[in-house]
């Protein structure tokens, strides 16, 4: 008697249960790295389960699955970028044994990619859920390392479209799809969150970025950061410049670069600059030594949290508010350092902050 594909499916996802990560090494070629911690407060065994390979989109599924049964988990470790992160086959165990895989695409993370391909040439009944389907991508900057031109949806195209928020809707949208086909009874409700967090958060962020912008007479803003703001830049019209100009958090900064940037702020007579959370210091550091540069603050692309976010439960749009929109309204020179700090201690943290 043949199996179905269903029997077929639950045979191995029981047999990954029961045998545990070594029984994935061979399969996911995953690197023996650690694994993110679980999550508190699981679901029990008959629970579904969505996992998400990106903290943006774990935080979009969190809100659109509130009310129903269905349990979102981060699979990122707290503190780690989410682009650059390299996991063991513990992870690719956890996705194999979830209800639902919610993904960046195709070529942003190759262990998300090694995943799928895991899922899909054995036959595994775990959902995949693409956020970036339908999603127009703009161009890569042409100043690209010409060895990260493969990196996005196709050739040539920059993956980080979630920072525009009017894109981040179509992502919303793509989750609830397929969340509603994971528990069908729970889709009004999942329609209504995503509905609402569309237009009470989304709609939102996006009419105060779009004020922000327009109230700064500035059209440039200098990033000690890699290349990940585009897309700001092209919703609101302002030219956000990277100093690391692969999209690589990790990327390597050259001596070109910084010279690059120093003509930039001195022609521009910029006093304050942003940095990535996640990246390294370093290079902000030396463009307050060595420019008229006065301060660097903090900003982020959404791919990872702080202990301290978790702890206080923010998401994409707590951290808009209290990370990105700050430093905006800083470095667009619409307020000084001390009337945008969000709260006395924001300045004494995020002025010229130190490493994770």
């Amino acid at each position: 008697m043949h199996e179905t594909r269903d029997e077929r499916a639950v045979t191995r996802r029981d047999a990954l249960r029961a045998g545990g990560a070594a029984a994935l090494v061979g399969v996911t070629g995953c690197t023996a790295l650690p694994s993110a911690p679980v999550q508190a407060g699981g679901s029990g065994d008959d629970e579904p389960v969505a996992v998400a390979s990106f903290f943006s989109f774990y935080d979009f599924g969190r809100q659109i699955a509130d009310g129903t049964p269905l349990n979102v988990k981060n699979l990122v470790p707290t503190g780690l970028h989410g682009h650059g992160w390299e996991p063991n086959a513990r992870i690719t165990q956890r996705i194999i044994e979830a209800d639902a895989f919610v993904h960046v695409g195709k070529d942003f993370q190759p262990w998300a990619d090694r995943a799928i391909q895991t899922i899909e040439s054995d036959d595994i009944d775990t959902a995949l859920i693409n956020v970036r389907e339908g999603i127009g991508l703009l161009d890569l900057a042409a100043t690209l390392d010409p060895d990260e031109e493969g990196v996005g949806s196709q050739r040539g195209k920059d993956p980080h479209f979630w920072l525009d928020p009017r894109r981040a809707k179509q992502s919303v949208d793509n989750i609830a799809d397929g969340f509603a086909a994971i528990v069908p009874d729970h889709e009004d409700a999942i329609r209504e969150n995503a509905a609402a967090y569309k237009t009470d958060v989304l709609d939102r962020i996006d009419a105060d970025y779009e004020a922000i912008f327009d109230r700064s007479g500035r059209d440039i803003v200098q990033l000690a950061a890699h290349n990940a703001f585009q897309y700001i830049g092209a919703r609101y019209g302002v030219r956000m410049r990277p100093l690391v100009t692969n999209l690589a958090a990790s990327g390597d900064v050259k001596p070109a670069d910084i010279t690059d940037a120093t003509r930039v702020i001195r022609e521009n007579d910029i006093r304050y600059i942003a940095n990535g959370v996640f990246e390294s210091q370093r290079p902000a550091q030396q463009l307050v030594r060595e420019t008229d540069v006065e301060a660097y603050f903090p900003v982020t692309p959404y791919a990872g949290v702080r202990e301290e976010w978790v702890e206080e439960n923010w998401g994409y749009e707590e951290i808009a508010d209290n990370i990105n929109m700050p430093t905006l309204e800083i470095v667009l020179g619409n307020e000084t350092p001390t009337d945008a700090a969000p709260t006395t201690d924001w300045l004494d943290q995020w002025r010229n902050f130190e490493p994770i």
